[in-house]
């Protein structure tokens, strides 16, 4: 543990103006024992435009965890972009492996502007949080960044020209199904698919379900040769057999629902035409793609790599220059999307040798939060 004449406190030297966010919670500057930079900054890969992100947190006074009648789990505010989590907030998310968050014990002591003993007891066990579920969420945040920038790299160069009709598929001008009628096999359907994927292994981890149904996919595809879309579209009618529907029926359905979803992607494209950042525009026009989110991207399967193999959260980026470059679009489209689904499935070996815990120790952690807080009252 450091010494105590190395903790820091911006609050009590001046050098933060705490009133912009406290708010009625006149307790918080206290009560806060860990604030740091996070974002671009602490990554290494900031420029005189970025702005600058806060992350932290705090522990409430006991009348917050002795009483009922008040709760706070989070404090945020805008410009600077700052958000504080409860203790027991922010370590449920970290023990989920949520990337924003777990990113948070790794920062460097540089970018570190409140600590205390209170937050040298959660550094001291921050590997206790390292676990295979990094696999799931760096890689599925990853992922998602991958599936806009396709989604806006197919609407940049083959945009919907017009909203669809329901006379494209086969439909009359007004549905035929009564509304009721329509929400309950929707419903039906939605329930069965969701007990093929595993959701109904609610004592399951999360993190472990989510890799049972991974493998299971990937057999089913190396069996079938489906692809992702094909085996979207076989499993919704699969469903829709298993919960009797009759054959006429399953096909006016599945015409509304393909209708449906043709006419949510059209919104969907207007909604982003309107409301494009600027800047993110310009970038997408230029190089096909936002190159931040493609930055982002290789930043987590980068990051995601190193947890998996060396136990390590690289907050404070090695590669800081080339991602920049990235950003700068150095990579094009078809390089980042093929490295991109290489990395992902290369991963997906990994986190099945990794030496990490398929889970963290949740009583353990328990404890130290038990801890932490009793120390805080002390």
């Amino acid at each position: 543990m450091r010494a105590q004449s190395s903790h820091k406190s911006v609050y009590s030297e001046g050098m933060f103006d705490w009133s912009l966010y406290t708010g009625n919670l006149k307790w918080l500057p206290a009560r806060t024992f860990y604030l740091t930079r996070h974002g671009s900054h602490a990554y290494g890969t900031s420029l005189p435009t970025s702005d600058l992100d806060l992350r932290g947190v705090f522990i409430a006074p006991k009348e917050y965890y002795l009483g009922f009648a008040q709760v706070v789990e989070q404090v945020e505010q805008k410009e600077p972009d700052f958000v504080l989590f409860e203790l027991r907030k922010f370590l449920k998310l970290a023990t989920d492996a949520n990337p924003n968050v777990l990113e948070l014990l790794y920062t460097d002591d540089s970018d570190h502007l409140v600590t205390s003993p209170v937050f040298e007891m959660l550094r001291e066990n921050r590997h206790m949080f390292l676990s295979r579920k990094a696999k799931h969420t760096f890689s599925g945040y990853a992922v998602s960044q991958l599936k806009r920038i396709n989604t806006h790299y197919r609407w940049l160069k083959n945009p919907p020209t017009a909203a669809p009709t329901r006379a494209e598929f086969g439909l009359p001008e007004r549905t035929v199904i009564p509304a009721d009628q329509l929400a309950a096999a929707n419903a039906a359907i939605q329930k069965q698919v969701d007990i093929w994927s595993w959701h109904d292994l609610e004592d399951v981890d999360p993190a472990i379900r989510q890799s049972i149904k991974d493998e299971f996919t990937r057999r089913l595809a190396e069996i079938t040769s489906w692809g992702w879309a094909e085996m979207t579209e076989k499993t919704w009618l699969a469903a829709s057999r298993a919960v009797g529907l009759d054959t006429n029926f399953i096909q006016l359905l599945d015409q509304e629902r393909r209708y449906t979803g043709k006419l949510r992607e059209w919104q969907q494209f207007n909604d982003w035409k309107k409301n494009r950042n600027p800047d993110r525009a310009i970038l997408e026009e230029k190089y096909g793609y936002d190159t931040k989110h493609g930055m982002h991207l290789v930043r987590l399967l980068r990051m995601c790599r190193e947890i998996l193999t060396d136990g390590k959260v690289l907050v404070r980026r090695p590669d800081a220059e080339e991602l920049l470059r990235i950003r700068a679009g150095d990579w094009d489209y078809h390089k980042l999307v093929e490295w991109a689904e290489a990395q992902d499935a290369e991963l997906e070996v990994l986190a099945k040798t990794s030496k990490l815990p398929n889970a963290p120790d949740r009583k353990k952690l328990d404890q130290l939060c038990i801890e932490m807080v009793e120390a805080s009252f002390r």
